[in-house]
């Protein structure tokens, strides 16, 4: 037999898989009103303070467990103060946890967890995935190469290593970060590194296909022939965009939920890296039809996944914006309460 308080623990187990730990290290004249802050917010399940437990910068550290739907709301309270002037604000995921008060934290809070988007986490994977660095470049350059063997062989199973190799989407789906949180400096660097990382990985097959075409391994007559494992790659048509809106929109949601399951599925599903890897097929053999029907192709692909992208991200926004405003009526009511 159960009692009640296993079954409220069984229940805040299997219905508050993404609850978040906020870990705050702040100046000693900041703490009072970080702890207010966080102490009246009914999303937080517990609160602790460890006075003089920061040493680099000297001050106190706050630690709260808060419900992943006002995770947001809570950081950006923080960031008015100015508490990451001069300290540290950490979102951490609670992967598992037991706790009534959490439940009922949760209960509170308005939204659901695996749909809370936490503004904080997705900005600064934006900023990591638009960094243009030896890794990006080597990864965009081997899948570029691979797509370029998978066309010759016309392997769709090559292909598919190529999609899931190639790792711009983390760059395009910055591109509608960028552009709803209006974040220039990050659309910079985003479209800085898609076309810094496509030229790069074209050039460098490119000179591996001159290579190959040298030592005779592959002819002109193989390149510009009928491949029907792996024609799609340059004829693009609407079904193109289509796609890359679908798979943009997913990614997007792949990324900024509790749920990531479906990311790698985007990743098979657009035709990016292997019109890149046709593209530099078609340069070193000088097939222009295959050059331009691939650039045609890779071009539909990343615009139909950047703005797929920002639309998703600015809905997602704008609902996250009304959720925010029925929060604080909430808090607006428990404090007219509280005696």
């Amino acid at each position: 037999m159960v009692d009640a308080g296993a079954s409220i623990v069984v229940a805040s187990w299997e219905t508050l898989p993404t609850m978040l730990t906020l870990r705050v290290s702040c100046p000693a004249e900041l703490t009072e009103d970080v702890v207010r802050v966080l102490g009246e917010d009914p999303s937080v399940s517990s609160l602790s303070l460890v006075r003089g437990a920061c040493l680099h910068p000297a001050g106190d550290l706050v630690l709260a467990d808060v419900a992943r739907e006002a995770a947001s709301d809570l950081v950006q309270a923080l960031v008015t103060m100015g508490v990451h002037e001069n300290g540290t604000v950490q979102l951490e995921p609670v992967t598992a946890w037991l706790s009534r008060d959490g439940f009922e934290a949760e209960r509170r809070t308005p939204g659901s967890g695996a749909d809370a988007v936490v503004w904080a986490d997705v900005t600064q994977r934006a900023y990591e995935d638009s960094e243009l660095n030896w890794t990006y470049a080597s990864f965009m350059t081997l899948a570029t190469m691979i797509a370029t063997i998978a066309i010759v062989l016309d392997s769709q199973i090559l292909v598919i290593g190529a999609m899931v190799l190639g790792p711009e989407f983390g760059a395009v789906a910055a591109l509608g970060v960028a552009l709803v949180r209006r974040r220039w400096t990050l659309l910079r660097l985003a479209a800085r590194t898609l076309v810094a990382g496509f030229a790069g990985g074209i050039v460098v097959t490119t000179l591996f296909a001159v290579v190959v075409r040298s030592l005779g391994w592959v002819t002109l007559a193989e390149v510009a022939g009928r491949r029907p494992g792996t024609n799609f790659i340059y004829s693009p048509d609407k079904w193109s965009f289509v796609v890359a809106v679908i798979a943009g929109a997913a990614g997007v949601l792949s990324l900024t939920s509790a749920r990531t399951g479906g990311l790698s599925g985007v990743f098979i599903s657009v035709t990016t890296v292997p019109a890149a890897g046709n593209v530099a097929l078609g340069l070193a053999f000088g097939a222009w039809a295959e050059v331009r029907g691939s650039t045609l192709q890779l071009v539909v692909n990343l615009s139909g996944m950047a703005i797929a992208g920002w639309l998703t991200l600015a809905l997602q926004q704008r609902v996250w914006a009304r959720m925010s405003a029925r929060r604080a009526r909430l808090m607006g009511r428990l404090r007219h309460r509280t005696p």
